[in-house]
């Protein structure tokens, strides 16, 4: 029951929508290294679970200017994600999904697992979500903690492999460039309205 209660805590909060929600998506419906996309991002989670259940989410609300620090720096990074998302939105460059099982030209692994990692843990939120509230829920139940992270990891896992790979059901409606200048559009509303949420909190 407890394992269950992590992995219903841990969907809940992960699947709301977010800039890592959003890369997510996108890199699976471009079909780009979806599978490190999945990894990167629900090890993060892991670890950061980890170490909230280890008790460092106690730190971090004992200490604001973290936090702070984090949002400031995580907004900066998600304006930038916007405007070049912006960028695509307004120049449409986009040439659309290729035939059905071909995956289309992007940058190398690299590149998107760097992004990843940026999306990831320069994003506040994240850290307030795994960390502190997961962290601090796991706690509650004393030496069963680890079992109620284990099943926040798991649901990280199921989130982000079910959006990764789901989105590829979406490829018949991206076949077109025109559908790609939207979806590009709509990733730059949701950064640039998360990087304002966050400077207003700090």
């Amino acid at each position: 029951m407890i394992f269950l209660a992590g992995l219903g805590l841990g969907l809940s909060l992960i699947a709301a929508i977010g800039a890592q929600n959003v890369f997510v998506l996108r890199q699976g419906m471009r079909r780009e290294h979806v599978l490190a996309v999945v990894l990167v991002c629900a090890g993060s989670d892991a670890i950061l679970i980890s170490v909230g259940t280890a008790g460092l989410g106690a730190l971090i609300s004992a200490h604001p200017w973290i936090e702070t620090a984090a949002r400031v720096g995580g907004a900066l990074f998600l304006a930038t994600y916007a405007v070049f998302s912006a960028r695509r939105a307004w120049r449409g460059s986009e040439a659309g999904l290729q035939a059905a099982d071909a995956p289309v030209a992007g940058p190398r692994m690299w590149a998107v697992v760097g992004t990843t990692l940026a999306i990831t843990w320069l994003n506040p939120h994240v850290y307030l979500d795994t960390v502190v509230l997961l962290g601090s829920v796991a706690g509650t139940y004393g030496d069963a903690r680890w079992a109620f992270a284990a099943g926040a990891m798991v649901g990280s896992l199921a989130w982000f492999t079910a959006l990764g790979y789901g989105a590829r059901l979406l490829s018949g409606v991206l076949a077109r460039p025109g559908a790609w200048r939207v979806l590009d559009g709509f990733v730059a509303c949701v950064m640039a309205g998360l990087a304002f949420t966050l400077v207003l909190g700090a």
